[in-house]
């Protein structure tokens, strides 16, 4: 029975409305496409983006991706452990601080994003094309509310 102070009508707007529910639906959608690109080099999109992340001059801390993945400590050293099981990713220590410790890639890590990333480019430039607005308005909306800057 239908509660007259919730009528059908606010489950059609949320439906249509509600920003959470429509990047949740589209970031799956993403998600599931790029996972199923990189199927066949047994990486995830989560771990492609991690190993890139990692691809800098000098290794970052653990702190240092948390912000720009967007991941607590706990969720992305769980997510480094298979990386560094199938020789991807290492620890060093830190040289400025001995109780950090900097990841990098190794060169199988390097070699693994070189294969891929004409994968990941190529599937970029697909949706770029399917999209109706430019996709670079997409992107600086997304990070805006990645940053917080619109809710602040």
């Amino acid at each position: 029975m239908m509660d007259p102070d919730l009528p059908i009508s606010a489950t059609l707007e949320v439906r249509d409305r509600c920003l959470c529910l429509a990047l949740k639906r589209a970031a799956r959608r993403v998600a599931r496409r790029f996972d199923e690109a990189f199927r066949p080099y047994g990486l995830t999109n989560g771990q492609f983006s991690l190993l890139m992340s990692l691809n800098r001059p000098e290794g970052p801390r653990l702190g240092d991706l948390v912000p720009l993945l967007g991941m607590d400590r706990t969720t992305l050293t769980a997510a480094l452990k298979p990386l560094e099981r199938r020789g991807l990713v290492e620890s060093l220590p830190d040289e400025a601080d001995a109780r950090a410790r900097r990841l990098g890639l190794t060169q199988d890590g390097r070699a693994l994003l070189k294969q891929v990333l004409p994968i990941w480019r190529a599937e970029h430039d697909a949706m770029d094309q399917a999209l109706s607005l430019p996709p670079a308005d997409l992107r600086d909306a997304l990070q805006e509310l990645g940053d917080g800057r619109p809710t602040e």
